[in-house]
């Protein structure tokens, strides 16, 4: 039984109050939430090899360039920007729509008259004009041109988007290069200073014991034992200090390069420091090219075109609304002379508040497509410091590191030739404990400048926009990756230049 209009509203509010009822927030269980985070890990491990052997630096950014987290998250957000300009093509065709439906009354469709010409009620019975059930469906095609205008240049924006964000994984790329390059050595000198520092540590805590002893012992006054003490303290201080500097950088490297955190990795340590032979050309050549291929500077170019593709929007939106329509329909209704039917329509539709509105809308995308031309302008002056800023700290940065690496090697050989007269018995500890921290502080200060140029050859790199073409990196093997990078970083060194 079907139930009548009053009965079948009432049960409809009921319906939806019951519904609207169970609308509560929901946190998620403890178990769900645990379940999710080892699902999670799993997949972010997943197709990763597992290490093997010394890690070099051609393979830590091969690797960092395949497996990263943050690089795929890059990566999926270009695939959704094709998507989006693959769909909004779709908007400039008509569109087409069938449409099928079931028509039901409980009371017959019932219509008096009236006459034309007296106006009386007419005498004969009321008529009925349609079936209580009837089915009616329909096949349509209509286009819209003031919709095919903005859809046409809204799916122009999105090519644009989808260079933009093209753009934007370049610039990550260029981050991760850096941050992989600093964390790699980084990486590399707490592998060759941490059993130093143990060794020396271990040392300091023999001399501190011992001038304890002694000032118990009244070996020597209280005030020159308290104060070889306190020297002892203050190596001890900058050596642990030193260690937990370095303890970080394997974590930071595994985190970048996504391996598991309890990997015990042992980096290859290159021979050679990064090429001068960039900085021997002209700098007006760095400044052209970074003009070219700077990545921030090119996407300011393509936002110029989404400014001025809007402010077209803008002006089709002003344009009256013209649409045609034509459609196929049928209807069971027995009382119709012909169930079947054709028909076509011709619209034409103006808001008239745009003739009011239309200058303010026209003059708000002249402003906006000027202000990403401004912006596009002083991207450009603000790159050209940049590339004499990133050329100087990768100069500065050559130099600190030549200069540390110098005075290292010249501790290292002094804390040789102490620890040799300390075996003779001719050296204190204290004087053994201080020239070791010398010298660990030194080859640490001499890993750091090596790091800081390493860095600084990335930046200068990224403002240039140079990176090595690899294309798609999970149609790629890591060994050949690797090779690529290792090949693009010789290049650098050799100040090789992309035309």
């Amino acid at each position: 039984m079907i139930l009548s209009g009053s009965r079948a509203l009432m049960v409809g509010l009921a319906l939806a109050a019951a519904g609207c009822a169970y609308l509560q927030p929901t946190p998620v269980a403890d178990t769900d939430l645990a379940a999710v985070n080892q699902a999670d890990r799993l997949a972010a491990m997943a197709d990763v090899p597992p290490l093997t052997g010394t890690l070099t630096l051609e393979e830590a950014i091969a690797r960092a360039l395949k497996f990263n987290l943050d690089r795929r998250s890059k990566l999926m957000e270009e695939a959704i920007a094709v998507n989006q300009l693959d769909a909004s093509r779709y908007d400039l065709l008509p569109k087409l729509t069938a449409q099928a439906g079931y028509h039901h009354r409980d009371q017959d469709l019932t219509v008096r008259s009236r006459d034309s010409i007296t106006g009386t009620p007419s005498l004969a019975n009321p008529s009925i004009s349609s079936d209580r059930n009837h089915n009616v469906s329909e096949l349509g095609m209509s286009w819209s041109v003031l919709d095919f205008g903005n859809s046409y240049y809204q799916a122009r924006q999105n090519s644009d988007r989808v260079l933009l964000s093209a753009e934007r994984r370049r610039k990550a790329m260029h981050l991760l290069v850096q941050d992989v390059r600093t964390a790699f050595w980084r990486t590399a000198s707490a592998q060759r200073l941490q059993a130093q520092i143990r060794s020396a540590i271990a040392l300091a805590e023999e001399a501190l014991a011992d001038a304890r002893q002694a000032e118990q012992e009244r070996v020597r006054s209280p005030l020159d034992s308290l104060r070889y003490q306190r020297q002892v303290l203050e190596n001890l201080r900058l050596l642990e200090a030193t260690n937990q500097e370095l303890t970080t950088a394997r974590i930071e490297l595994l985190q970048l390069i996504n391996l598991p955190l309890a990997t015990d990795v042992r980096v290859a340590e290159p021979t050679a420091a990064p090429g001068r032979a960039i900085l021997k050309l002209p700098v007006e050549r760095l400044e052209d090219l970074a003009a070219l291929r700077n990545p921030e500077h090119r996407e300011q170019f393509y936002n110029v075109r989404v400014a001025n593709d809007e402010a077209r929007k803008a002006i089709v939106r002003l344009f009256p609304g013209l649409s045609f329509n034509l459609g196929a329909k049928y209807d069971t209704d027995s009382y119709l002379m012909h169930q079947r039917w054709n028909e076509a329509g011709l619209q034409l539709s103006l808001n008239l508040f745009n003739l009011v509105s239309g200058p303010v809308q026209a003059r708000l995308a002249e402003a906006g497509s000027a202000l990403a031309e401004q912006r596009r302008m002083a991207s450009q002056m603000a790159l050209l410091a940049q590339v004499h800023i990133a050329r100087l700290q990768y100069e500065n940065a050559l130099q600190q590191y030549e200069r540390a690496d110098a005075v290292a090697e010249v501790d290292q050989r002094i804390s040789e030739l102490i620890n040799n007269r300390q075996q003779a018995q001719a050296q204190s500890k204290l004087e053994v404990v201080a020239n070791q921290t010398t010298a660990i502080l030194s080859l640490l200060r001499r890993y750091q400048s090596l790091a800081q140029a390493h860095s600084a050859a990335s930046r200068l790199q990224a403002t240039l926009g140079i990176e090595a073409t690899i294309g798609d990196t999970s149609q790629i093997a890591l060994t050949e990756l690797a090779a690529i990078m290792g090949q693009a970083i010789k290049t650098w060194d050799l100040g090789t230049l992309p035309p």
